[in-house]
C-alpha cells in the first residue's frame, strides 16, 4: 500500500509539472538552445507579456484567458492536496490552503515578510542582470511587450500575481510537500525545487538561471521554517509588478531592455 501510494504521488507530480512549470522548463531549454545556435546569447532578446493580437480587445481577451488557464494547475494542486492524504485516504487532514499557508491567517506579518523579501532580492537581481549582460550570458529582457492601452497596467498586475501564485504554490508549497512524502531529505528537496525554478527561466540566459536558483534556495528554505507560501507569493508578485509595470511605463523612454 505504501509503495503504491508513493507511485501514485510520483505520477501526480509528473502530471502537475507536465501541465505547468515542468512543461515550461522543457520549452525554456529548447528556446535557450535555439537562441545560442542563432547568435551570441548577448544579442538575443527575451520578451515577457507579449502582445497576442494587433486588435486591442482581442489582445485583452487573449491576455485574460492566458492568466485564467495558467491558474488551472494550481487548482489541480489544491484538489490533490484536499482529496488525497498520505496512504490514499480521502481528505487531506484539513484545508489545503491552510496546509500550504496560502490564506489570510496573518496578513500583516505575511505582508511585512513579503516586502522584506522583495527588497532583499530585487536590488541584487539588478546587479546580477547587469553582470550577466556584461559577460554575455544573459539575453536582453523586455518585461512587457504590450501596447499602451487603458488595460495594460491592470493586466500586467494580474500577470505578475499569476506568476507568483503558480510558481510559489507549485514549486515551493506543493513540491516540498510531495518530496517529503517521497522520503527525500530536506536539503535535496530544497535543491531540486530551486533548480526547477531556475530551469524554466533558462530562455532568458544563464544569469537569470543562477539568480532564480538562488532565489529558489532562499524561498524553499524559508518555507521549511514558516510553512507558509503567502509571504513568498507577495514577494514574487511585488518583484514582477515593479518589473512589468515599471518597464511598461518608463522602460522604453529610458532605453531599458
Amino acid at each position: 500500500m505504501f509503495l503504491a501510494s508513493r507511485r501514485r504521488l510520483r505520477a501526480e507530480v509528473l502530471i502537475v509539472l507536465g501541465l505547468s512549470l515542468g512543461q515550461s522548463a522543457v520549452y525554456s531549454v529548447v528556446q535557450l538552445l535555439d537562441k545560442m545556435t542563432r547568435a551570441p546569447l548577448a544579442d538575443a532578446t527575451s520578451t515577457l507579456n507579449r502582445s497576442q493580437s494587433t486588435r486591442e480587445y482581442f489582445d485583452l481577451t487573449y491576455q485574460l484567458l492566458d492568466i485564467v488557464f495558467a491558474l488551472v494547475p494550481v487548482a489541480l494542486v489544491f484538489y490533490f492536496l484536499s482529496t488525497h492524504a498520505p496512504g490514499g485516504r480521502e481528505g487531506g487532514g484539513g484545508s489545503a490552503f491552510a496546509r500550504l499557508g496560502f490564506n489570510f491567517a496573518r496578513p500583516g506579518k505575511d505582508l511585512l515578510q513579503g516586502v522584506g523579501l522583495a527588497a532583499a532580492i530585487g536590488i541584487p537581481s539588478l546587479g546580477l542582470y547587469a553582470a550577466g549582460r556584461a559577460l554575455g550570458i544573459t539575453t536582453a529582457i523586455v518585461p512587457s511587450g504590450l501596447d499602451a492601452y487603458w488595460w495594460t497596467v491592470p493586466v500586467l498586475v494580474l500577470s505578475a500575481m499569476r506568476h507568483a501564485i503558480v510558481e510559489e504554490v507549485i514549486v515551493v508549497g506543493y513540491l516540498m510537500d510531495r518530496f517529503g512524502k517521497f522520503g527525500w531529505s530536506m536539503p535535496l528537496a530544497i535543491v531540486v525545487s530551486a533548480v526547477l525554478r531556475g530551469s524554466y527561466h533558462l530562455y532568458q540566459g544563464f544569469g537569470p538561471f543562477i539568480g532564480n536558483v538562488v532565489m529558489g534556495l532562499l524561498f524553499a528554505w524559508i518555507y521549511t521554517k514558516t510553512k507558509r507560501v503567502m509571504p513568498l507569493v507577495i514577494a514574487h508578485a511585488l518583484l514582477d509588478i515593479v518589473a512589468f509595470v515599471g518597464f511598461s511605463l518608463f522602460g522604453k523612454a529610458t532605453g531599458l531592455g
